[in-house]
């Protein structure tokens, strides 16, 4: 069975390019007017647009994909695998943690999609829902949930969704790297000192690949 990849689906069209600019135009405006108030000079822009690639990458991948038809009891079978993918995603990216201080609810007030991020602390759990991760997961879990449905193969993409979440822990994965590569690998060096530019490269790749379904 042959594919045909069209570049006709990537293609923005004019009303998407006048969304895009007023997003990117209302995000500069939260980043000043954050920086305005709390008095303080920004250091690393390039820190500052990570988590808005992420935002602007999910709100493009869920624009472009539809829910396709089907039966009940098959869409409700895909639910519960975005559910639990969602469940998986956050569990390993950070937003819920299995330990906890007992500091209740509170509101950190983190630059503009970073935060603001609410965090819930008990004993025995912490959940903290930085915007860009929320957003970015669910986005995820959507078009899994859709693969799902349009009996897709997920495997390459439902893999690199599943690394793309690991923002946090890819010096744990530069461990593994160095177990194979070698301590002086490059690919481990990357890993260590670029965990969100790499995060941030393969959470993007993961919305292409499961906007892009060769049943389509």
């Amino acid at each position: 069975m042959s594919v045909t990849v069209s570049a006709r689906r990537f293609a923005p069209a004019r009303s998407t390019l006048l969304y895009g600019a007023l997003l990117v135009n209302a995000e500069l405006a939260a980043v000043l007017f954050y920086y305005a108030v709390v008095g303080v000079t920004p250091t690393d822009l390039v820190f500052l647009a990570y988590p808005f690639v992420w935002i602007n990458a999910a709100i493009w991948g869920v624009s472009r994909v539809n829910l396709p038809a089907s039966s009940p009891r098959r869409r409700w079978l895909a639910y519960g695998v975005g559910v639990g993918y969602f469940l998986l995603l956050g569990g390993v990216g950070g937003l819920f943690m299995l330990h906890g201080e007992g500091l209740g609810a509170r509101i950190s007030w983190l630059p503009p999609g970073w935060g603001p991020t609410l965090v819930y602390s008990t004993t025995a759990f912490t959940v903290s829902l930085f915007p860009f991760k929320v957003v970015g997961y669910a986005a995820l879990s959507y078009l899994v949930v859709a693969t799902v449905i349009d009996a897709a193969n997920t495997g390459i993409a439902g893999l690199l969704g599943l690394f793309s979440c690991v923002s946090c822990t890819w010096p744990v994965a530069a461990t593994v790297f160095a177990s194979v590569f070698g301590g002086a690998s490059a690919a481990a060096s990357l890993a260590t000192n670029q965990p969100y530019a790499l995060s941030t490269v393969v959470f993007v790749s993961s919305i292409l690949l499961l906007v892009w379904r060769p049943t389509q």
